[in-house]
């Protein structure tokens, strides 16, 4: 059983989101309205050895409604890297995608809030952001890829190839990226191959390859 924490100041979307996670096998621990709370709340759960598996968040909280949810889970991801970090925002807020995602995008998701209302990708979410994998919104993907052309970082690849690397930024496997793009698995696997090979990123765990390579991604 998942062990998640909800921090949203809003009492009728925190109280909806763990109506709708506990409704999928899923343990809320605790829900805070505030940036501060979460912290003291993470660290009180990790002191009695019950950190939780994953923390759900806005982006903005009390007491300045500005960026107290994120800063608050970015300090979180320092003080316990091994914690799942999920964040939902209104709009797309390409700053603050990028504090959350510096360094490392294992185990961290940015959803609009829109995409909540899509029950199964919600929780699908959030379970593969506990599981330490990504789940990057289709628009903040789009946002930052549109702001990567104006760089060089990824001059050398394709259009399918961006295509790829923005399906992998979103947390999606080979498989899935096959079926999005109605190709074969093969045809993806030669994409993921290229990019990796353009990026100049040589022979080591796939998994580690594919992290350097959103990574390179989202922060040319």
């Amino acid at each position: 059983m998942l062990r998640v924490v909800i921090a949203e100041d809003s009492v009728l979307l925190r109280e909806g989101l763990t109506r709708l996670l506990t409704d999928r096998g899923m343990e809320v621990v605790a829900g805070v309205g505030d940036g501060e709370q979460l912290v003291r709340t993470v660290g009180e759960l990790h002191a009695a050895g019950e950190l939780p598996d994953v923390v759900v968040a806005d982006v903005r909280m009390p007491p300045t409604h500005t960026d107290e949810g994120v800063r608050a889970c970015v300090e979180l991801r320092a003080r316990h890297p091994g914690l799942g970090v999920l964040v939902l925002s209104q709009h797309v807020e390409e700053q603050y995608a990028g504090e959350l995602l510096a360094g490392s995008i294992r185990g961290v998701g940015y959803l609009l809030k829109d995409r909540v209302a899509e029950v199964r990708e919600f929780v699908d979410a959030v379970a593969r952001v506990a599981a330490g994998g990504t789940a990057l919104d289709p628009e903040v993907v789009q946002q930052l890829l549109s702001r990567s052309r104006q760089v060089d970082t990824l001059a050398g690849l394709t259009p399918r190839e961006r295509e790829v690397l923005g399906l992998m930024a979103e947390g999606r496997t080979n498989a899935a990226i096959a079926k999005q793009l109605v190709v074969s698995d093969g045809a993806v696997e030669k994409h993921v191959s290229n990019i990796f090979q353009k990026l100049g990123l040589g022979q080591s765990q796939e998994d580690h390859r594919r992290v350097l390579a959103v990574l390179a991604y989202l922060e040319s």
